[in-house]
């Protein structure tokens, strides 16, 4: 990444993808860099579906709809400061409830199963278990051309990944 720092208006971001796919590492990255807000998304789940995941249950549509409400309710309070939310999305049903109303981009964060698969294994302090990747990987609806979306391989280091996200953000504002 270059030394030269260029400032980006303010605009909504969703680093989406599986668990373990550096959603948290490259949202945080971002925002260190632009100064804007971050909400991780996992803190937004209601105790009850952070249980069942903790208990190895895949979570349904019904578990995920007052959690994705509750993910575009802090979007679309950061309209004016912008902000970067860190979500699964993994349907494109949750995407546009996600970005209803507003102008999000998604920055897609994707990897081959087994290096995500060993990444869950080998964080701490997270209560999603790595016996719901495959659960999540069904569910995956890859973002499709039709949707505003960055996609990254995050098999690459985060620098590279912060590197190519930066430079599509930017390649966008022209």
């Amino acid at each position: 990444m270059s030394d030269t720092f260029e400032p980006l208006k303010p605009r909504l971001l969703v680093v989406m993808g599986v668990s373990g796919s550096g959603k948290t590492t490259i949202a945080q990255a971002l925002c260190q860099r632009y100064g804007w807000p971050f909400q991780e998304g996992d803190e937004l789940h209601p105790a009850a579906n952070v249980e069942k995941m903790r208990s190895g249950i895949p979570l349904t549509d019904e578990d995920r709809a007052p959690w994705l409400l509750k993910c575009h309710d802090w979007l679309e309070s950061h309209i004016d400061t912008g902000g970067v939310l860190t979500c699964s999305a993994l349907k494109h049903s949750y995407r546009d409830l996600l970005r209803k109303g507003l102008n999000v981009t998604f920055v897609y964060l994707h990897a081959p199963e087994k290096l995500i698969s060993d990444r869950m294994a080998h964080r701490v302090g997270h209560y999603m278990p790595p016996s719901l990747l495959p659960s999540q990987i069904a569910t995956l609806e890859i973002p499709g051309p039709d949707e505003p979306v960055i996609r990254v391989d995050s098999e690459d280091a985060p620098d590279v990944v912060l590197a190519h996200i930066i430079q599509a953000l930017h390649a966008e504002e022209k």
